[in-house]
């Protein structure tokens, strides 16, 4: 289904590829929260490393640089999570839970993504109708791009 933002509400914003944009955000979201992350390992086998001839002024210490990313990725990932919830935090009561029931939260029971008809027929309470979710989510992914700041502008050309 593609969102198109109307021209005469958001006039500077390609719909589309704000879309393309939210939904990457989305998906790394998912796969920072939810996957669990493997730590790397040092080699205890010796590896070939072609190097120019002279110096390098590198110092190579494979056990910190492992350390380090250990570390460092599990902090980016945390980070990440924690910049893409505090922004679904800000955004209204209706459109803070479609983002969070739609696209934030895990499958369902069976694995499957949850489908926009799940969320407007049985999560809101009461149930709206598919034009009413439709604007809600339309608002929600608008604010929430802003507010993520991955909207991507129309070019002025067109």
């Amino acid at each position: 289904m593609q969102l198109s933002f109307g021209d005469d509400i958001f006039p500077d914003l390609d719909g589309g590829e704000t879309k393309k944009a939210l939904m990457g955000v989305f998906e790394h979201y998912h796969i920072c929260k939810y996957m669990e992350f493997v730590e790397r390992e040092a080699t205890l086998t010796a590896s070939y490393d072609d190097r120019p001839s002279g110096p390098t002024n590198i110092t190579s210490d494979q056990t910190s640089n492992i350390a380090i990313y250990n570390v460092d990725e599990r902090a980016r990932r945390k980070a990440f999570c924690e910049r893409v919830e505090r922004a679904v935090r800000h955004l209204a009561p209706k459109e803070r839970l479609l983002i969070e029931e739609r696209y934030l939260k895990p499958h369902d029971k069976n694995g499957e993504p949850i489908k926009d008809y799940q969320v407007y027929n049985f999560i809101f309470n009461p149930a709206i109708g598919k034009d009413q979710y439709t604007k809600i989510r339309k608002t929600a992914l608008y604010k929430l791009a802003l507010n993520l700041r991955i909207d991507v502008e129309r070019n002025r050309s067109e």
